[in-house]
């Protein structure tokens, strides 16, 4: 058995114990600040944070920032098979340097939303920004998480170059 082979196991062992944890932060943040405004913004209130940024309470049945509503189960569909591959991916290339980190951040987000959507028949959506949909931490971890995993897959290739 060569040494890459009896790596391999570890390595994809270490990548997905790394990209569990920081989909565990995630949901837990996630959840965490989505309790605390269900529990101090009525539906529809808002509250000035600073320079144009407001917390809301909205709900929203349509995915990241209140796009594709109504889309159910093609959405969700499409939403797992994008995960599935994402874990597929990371399993067959575990020594990629950082690809468990946006891998973390693309589950623990999807899960968020997920669990939001099971548990309340929507998601609950609180960061408003002026000129832009209302969001929550999860989409925000699924958007940050695409922009990290374009530069996990083509920032280092370009710097060969």
């Amino acid at each position: 058995m060569s040494l890459q082979a009896r790596k391999s196991p570890r390595l994809r062992s270490a990548a997905f114990a790394r990209a569990g944890v920081v989909a565990a932060i995630v949901v837990g943040l996630d959840q965490l600040t989505k309790h605390a405004i269900t529990a101090g913004i009525d539906p529809g209130e808002h509250r000035d944070v600073v320079l144009g940024i407001k917390l809301v309470h909205v709900r929203n049945k349509g995915v990241a920032f209140g796009f594709f509503s109504g889309g159910g189960t093609i959405v969700l569909v499409f939403t797992l098979l994008a995960l599935l591959a994402l874990i597929g991916y990371l399993a067959l290339r575990p020594e990629r340097p950082w690809l468990w980190l946006p891998t973390g951040m693309l589950i623990g987000g999807a899960l968020g939303n997920l669990i939001d959507r099971l548990v309340n028949g929507a998601v609950t959506d609180f960061i408003k920004l002026p000129l832009w949909p209302a969001f929550n931490l999860a989409d925000t971890s699924i958007t940050v998480g695409v922009l990290v995993l374009v530069w996990v897959l083509e920032g280092p290739r370009r710097a060969r170059r």
